[in-house]
């Protein structure tokens, strides 16, 4: 089996392009989150060269699991800009529309508009997602698009290393074809964490 669309979209980093190989969420698909696979359900501790902090996965209504984005957001957010990062909010009505405020009266308003995702194996995960993203504040709105490709991999000992490659458009308003104006790629290690720890119970002797 040849690798597959994001495989093939990862080899040709940092020569990205718009439009990307994702699908735009419909109408009803707009209301749904990224689903990713049982074995991301949990509490993680993230590590990489310079960047230390915590995510959460968890099943949603229907079971599928997904992050819990305004606490992910956060926890990358401020291990990034510290206290510049005040609060990040869900939209309620659409899991894939965030609101970041920040200091300065600004206010970064984030929606995914493109997605895709592949398990090409058990152990193995893909997902890409294109957000379209507007900063709020002093003069006129800033809009810009970041496009996030990851490729998780379980290993055996229960961690799970992630690759992820990035890159930045400008907005949509001069033409949805666009270059990337900039790039980043990271080399994360996802570290299990232990449920908390339950209630000391007490001795039966006593």
């Amino acid at each position: 089996m040849g690798p597959g669309v994001l495989a093939e979209r990862a080899a040709h980093w940092p020569e990205w392009r718009l439009p990307a190989p994702l699908d735009r969420p419909s109408a009803r698909a707009s209301h749904q989150d990224l689903s990713y696979p049982d074995w991301m359900a949990g509490r993680w501790q993230v590590r990489s060269d310079d960047l230390d902090y915590e995510v959460r996965f968890s099943p949603d209504p229907g079971g599928a699991v997904v992050g819990d984005r305004a606490f992910n957001a956060t926890a990358i957010g401020r291990a990034l800009l510290g206290a510049a990062l005040l609060q990040v909010r869900n939209d309620p009505a659409n899991p894939n529309r965030q609101i970041a405020l920040l200091a300065g009266d600004q206010q970064l308003e984030s929606t995914v508009v493109g997605r895709r995702s592949e398990s090409p194996n058990p152990t193995g995960f893909w997902s890409d997602e294109l957000a379209l993203q507007v900063l709020h504040g002093p003069g006129d709105p800033r809009v810009s698009r970041v496009e996030t490709l990851s490729h998780y991999s379980q290993n055996p000992d229960g961690t799970v290393t992630t690759e992820q490659w990035q890159a930045s458009y400008p907005s949509p308003a001069l033409g949805l074809a666009a270059a990337a104006s900039s790039s980043g790629h990271f080399q994360l290690t996802l570290t299990p964490l232990s449920p908390d720890p339950l209630p000391a119970q007490s001795d039966p002797a006593s």
